[in-house]
């Protein structure tokens, strides 16, 4: 399945901002990377993250875009959302977390191993990534992270993040962008040019501010832009704020009621719900929305979600704020949980309060009583996370239209529900004899009925007395099972099943004329009632992982998604627009004249699907498929030997063939539209005929393609940017490879040609490639040769790998590639980025004084490797040299002020780092496994450093200036064996993590009972500790490590770890560490590990 583009339009004067966020993604380098967009509000953070977000989607596995990850976090789910969003986006399907810690492991356990394209936009200090996606090294090498943010300082979390700071528009891009939206597809009118730029002026460059004036001033006359012009000149207060209030001044009363309740509850919601609600308390919803979306003031998105810009947010929460400043009881809108929980339990409140939200999940077991709610008659939605209702409830909330509570461990049973449309109680303590259901039965209007992660509902409740009901939602309710009755349920509109034990839908489906969507992926729906097919409305269904046979369906749908191989009347559904085969154990079986039957098919997509030895791979027995299809990706069908002619798929801008085994593309050379073509693990594909046709291909993927010898002449492809050509052992020529002079006109920005080692000479395809800025290559005859091509004068990223493979066999002919002793690099002067492995007799690198944009240089494996010239003049942030077991000495660093990440590992000769004490930018500073080092400088002056790792540094005596670093997080020195001493720590406040496992000549590690951050404390096998001071205010340490600490007999304080979820103890001293408290410990999660 592609990663889909999240749609945007906002694109004026973007171009160049998109290409320096590309750059600092560096795509083509194999080292996970971050960057950070930051700005003020309005000032277009989020367009960029999309444009980029839908220019680079193509190149991963799997993608994400997070919008409004500050406000969600406000909620009291908002880590688990932010992680489930994430993990039904990568894995494609609704796999829900109860909670964080789950949701950590699953993320490591299944998101980290693809290749992902993360966005999260609008960060705020609130967010912490390692709380909400475990450790950023666990993702692959390869993903990418986008953040957006006002606030730098966020980013400085991350040890290397790369910025862009976003800045105002220019005047004549606001311009534009003002006419854009005043004018639409309308001529300007006459003497509107003058006011243009008046407008312009006040909107001071932010694209959110133009947006909504020029959609303001839309269709109106001369005269009202002057008069809104005026308006805004003579407001006595100046910023986006005062522009904004004109568009909500023209709202009409409804309408300025629906925005409100947007603004401070519903952005990220999806819209149906609220409808609901809307429509009971007659605002009209849909003109409401329809003159919303009109003047800019809301988006809605393509999942039906609400999306409002930050600034229009605080624009409708200072609103309801202005209602009362002194007395926020008597708001019409509560969503501060402070200001909840002041009013509820201090009996204040007033019939003023229509939409309140409270969190009691970090309150305990805090229950809230009638008396709470006895002022709060005009309560319209009321949404409690957590805690729990306890009393007699049964005259209070009389206008209530929304209940929501949420992971609530009581709920009264004699609410008024009389008014009630919409009833969600996810996540709380229901079950199957539950008093409130007789309440329930007495809401005649209900509309929505949410039971998702009801655990304790062994059966379908029986909702049969509300024939109102639209929605349904019984997802993840795990011991849920047996039949549901649905005859009644005539005005039924989604069915949601997912992940139950359902396993027959019971009475005459054919009552439910409105029913559009049902879900029962993963369930134990074993069957559909046969009148399915007689459902007019019916436009999505899933089905993956459920149901052995699929009956007739209603020729309605439109997205359809299953296991089952066959559908009887697939070619009767004419309106098919996706069709997705997952996890089909028989394989697809495909009519052959789908071509003909279904025109309105846009993607199809076959994935982990095995095919029968009677089919020829999709089950497709006729030479095409829908000329409509602007998708197909088939994936891991491992038995996949043929495909259909593709010559008809004239409209076809994605192909992705991975895990298959065909030997040809039949018509690759007719598909005249592709844009994308990835051929990955396909062993037994030979040629790739026709290729050189596709004129449009912009990106070009070849990964594993064992049997390609020779590839056609690429000069025709023009628009193509993206190149890479992975691990095709037996490819061997790309043909016209030493005349491409036209390839000279195409936009090639990135090459990858790695690991194809009888593709001995690419010198022809490089030496006309001025566009080229990323280059990856692996084992060369000529490399030397290709480095000094002037062709490469603006390559900004290099990587260069030798592998074991020296000498191979072709066609009885001996082909060595000799190995690489020196590299002089100084013709590459516009390089950023340069990374060398593998080259086993690489003994010098020299140029660097030419290299003045050098940012990162990175030397791996490189196990001659013994000088490196003077680093002076490079304006490097990281260096990173590893296993590079003959260096004796580094040149001295004191010359690279903005070194932020300094990484040395393995190696073993290094005796010294000079210049470290003059690095006042460090930030990480890692010297594991660099056994010879004998002393460092003084490391007080690293003021920034928050990561030091000396791990295996085994005749390292001190660390002077450990105390003196402030700002330090993480301090790592297991297997330090000749360290006794270490200085008073207790000013390391920020410190979390502290490994001196195998430490064992320490005697004592001073300062820790002050720190409070600490979540990590290792200590294994440190046999000279023999105590510790109070350890009480520890309050955030979640895992203690005191196995082999023979010599400790008492830690006090322990009995007071509330957040400890991990303790490893030695077997003999465990009971007396542990003491008499041990049985009043408050830890939620323990695991006791002890040695033998």
């Amino acid at each position: 399945m592609a990663n889909y583009a999240i749609v945007t339009d906002e694109l004026i004067g973007i171009d160049s901002h998109v290409k320096e966020v590309l750059d600092l993604l560096d795509l083509d380098s194999k080292g996970l990377k971050v960057v950070g967009i930051h700005g003020i509000g309005g000032i277009g953070k989020t367009t960029l993250s999309k444009a980029v977000y839908n220019e680079v989607s193509s190149w991963f596995d799997r993608c994400c875009f997070l919008e409004d990850v500050r406000e969600t976090l406000l909620k009291a789910d908002g880590v688990v959302t932010l992680q489930n969003k994430v993990i039904s986006n990568i894995l494609r399907h609704d796999n829900h977390v109860k909670d964080v810690s789950e949701g950590i492991h699953l993320i490591k356990d299944k998101v980290c191993k693809y290749k992902v394209l993360i966005v999260l936009d609008d960060v705020d200090r609130r967010f912490e990534f390692d709380k909400v996606f475990g450790k950023l090294q666990d993702f692959s090498i390869e993903s990418r992270f986008i953040l957006t943010t006002r606030d730098k300082r966020v980013l400085e979390f991350f040890e290397e993040c790369r910025l862009f700071e976003a800045k105002e528009m220019s005047d004549i891009d606001s311009c534009q962008l003002l006419r854009k939206h005043a004018f639409q597809m309308d001529d300007p009118q006459e003497g509107s040019d003058t006011l243009c730029e008046e407008f312009v002026k006040l909107a001071a460059g932010l694209p959110l501010a133009l947006k909504v004036i020029g959609s303001l001033l839309f269709r109106k006359d001369i005269r009202i832009w002057e008069e809104k012009l005026e308006e805004l000149k003579e407001s006595p207060f100046t910023g986006v704020h005062e522009i904004l209030k004109i568009s909500y001044n023209d709202l009409t009363p409804t309408e300025k009621e629906i925005f409100l309740d947007i603004a401070c509850f519903f952005i990220g919601e999806t819209k149906e719900c609220p409808f609901y609600m809307w429509n009971e308390c007659k605002f009209y919803p849909e003109s409401g929305i329809s003159n919303l979306i009109l003047k800019s003031l809301i988006k809605i998105n393509k999942r039906s979600e609400f999306w409002m810009h930050d600034h229009i947010r605080d624009l409708g929460r200072a609103i309801v704020y202005e209602e009362n400043i002194r007395q926020p009881w008597k708001r019409s809108r509560i969503w501060s949980n402070e200001d909840a929980l002041d009013m509820l339990e201090n009996g204040k409140g007033s019939a003023a309060v229509q939409v309140l939200r409270i969190n009691m999940e970090d309150r305990g077991n805090l229950e809230l009583t009638e008396k709470d709610f006895n002022k709060l008659s005009g309560i319209r939605f009321l949404d409690v996370w957590g805690g729990g209702l306890t009393g007699d409830f049964s005259k209070m909330l009389p206008n209530i239209q929304w209940l929501q509570l949420g992971s609530c461990h009581s709920i009264p049973t004699d609410i008024n529900l009389k008014k009630l449309v919409i009833l969600s109680l996810e996540h709380s303590n229901v079950w199957d004899y539950w008093r409130g259901w007789k309440r329930i039965k007495e809401s005649k209007k209900l509309k929505v009925v949410n039971l998702r992660w009801c655990d304790d509902l062994v059966k379908a409740p029986d909702l049969s007395f509300s024939g109102s009901l639209e929605v349904i939602n019984l997802d993840v309710c795990c011991d849920m099972g047996g039949e549901l009755h649905i005859s009644n349920f005539k005005k039924l509109k989604l069915l949601r099943l997912s992940g139950s034990k359902i396993t027959e839908l019971k009475g005459d489906i054919q009552m439910l004329q409105d029913l559009k969507e049902i879900d029962a992926s993963r369930s134990k729906l074993t069957k559909l009632p046969t009148g399915i097919g007689k459902l007019g409305s019916l436009e999505i269904l899933h089905l993956v992982s459920c149901l052995v046979e699929v009956p007739a369906l209603p020729t309605s749908l439109k997205q359809l998604t299953l296991s089952s191989p066959r559908v009887p009347n697939l070619l009767e559904l004419k309106d098919l627009e996706v069709l997705c085969f997952q996890n089909c154990y028989n394989g697809p079986q495909i009519p052959g004249d789908i071509g003909l039957q279904l025109p309105k098919l846009k993607k199809l997509n076959v994935d982990s699907c095995a095919a029968t030895s009677s089919s020829n791979g999709m089950g497709v027995s006729a030479t095409q498929l829908p000329s409509s299809l602007n998708s197909l990706v088939v994936r891991s069908c491992q038995k996949l030997e043929r495909l259909p002619n593709l010559a008809n798929l004239s409209n076809l801008t994605e192909l992705r063939l991975v895990l298959v085994v065909v030997h040809e593309i039949s018509g690759l050379g007719e598909l005249r539209m592709l844009e994308t073509l990835e051929i990955s693990r396909a062993p037994h594909l030979e040629n790739l005929d026709g290729l050189e046709n596709l004129v449009l291909l912009q990106r070009l993927t070849l990964d594993r393609c064992d049997a390609v010898e020779k590839l056609p002449s690429l000069s025709s492809l023009v628009k193509l940017h993206t190149l890479k050509i992975r691990r095709c052992k037996d490819l061997f020529e790309i043909q016209g490879s030493q005349s491409l002079d036209a390839l000279g006109e195409c936009s090639l920005t990135h090459l990858e040609i790695s690991r194809c080692p009888r593709l001995a000479n690419v010198e022809g395809l490089l030496q006309s490639l001025e566009t080229l800025t990323t280059l990856e290559l692996t084992n060369f005859l000529s490399l030397e040769t290709l480095l000094g091509l002037p062709s490469l004068g603006n390559l900004k990223k290099l990587t260069v790998e030798e592998t074991s493979h020296g000498v191979l066999q072709r066609n009885e002919t001996r082909l060595s590639v000799p190995r690489i002793r020196s590299l002089h690099l100084a013709r590459l002067c516009n390089l950023q980025v340069i990374k060398i492995s593998r080259c086993q007799q690489l003994i010098e690198i020299t140029g660097f004084e030419a290299l003045q944009s050098l940012e990162e240089l990175d030397i791996s494996s490189c196990t001659s490797f013994q000088k490196l010239s003077n680093l002076s003049a490079l304006k490097n942030k990281k260096l990173y040299i590893s296993g590079c077991r003959s260096i004796i000495r580094l040149p001295n660093l004191c010359g690279l002020p903005n070194l932020i990440d300094l990484d040395i590992r393995e190696c073993t000769e290094l005796t010294d780092v000079m210049g470290l004490r003059r690095l006042e930018s460090l930030r990480r500073l890692n010297l594991t496994d660099c056994a010879s080092i004998v002393r460092l400088p003084n490391l007080s002056d690293l003021k920034n450093l928050k990561v030091l790792n000396i791990g295996g540094c085994k005749q390292l005596t001190e660390i002077r200036g450990l105390e003196s670093l402030e700002t330090l997080q993480a301090l790592a020195m297991s297997n330090c064996k000749s360290i006794n001493k270490l200085p008073d720590l207790s000013c390391l406040e920020y410190l979390r993590y502290l490994d001196v496992r195998e430490c064992t000549q320490l005697t004592e590690v001073m300062g820790v009972e002050s720190w409070e951050s600490l979540e990590l404390l290792a200590m294994s096998n440190c046999k000279s500790i023999s105590n510790f001071s109070d350890l009480s205010g520890l309050k955030n340490l979640k895992h203690l490590d005191i196995r082999g600490c023979s010599q400790l007999t008492e830690i006090i304080g322990l009995h007071k770890f509330k957040s400890l979820q991990v303790l490893g103890l030695h077997n003999y001293t465990a009971v007396s560490i542990l003491g008499d408290p041990f049985r009043d410990l408050h830890w939620k999660y323990l695991a006791l590990a002890t040695l033998k």
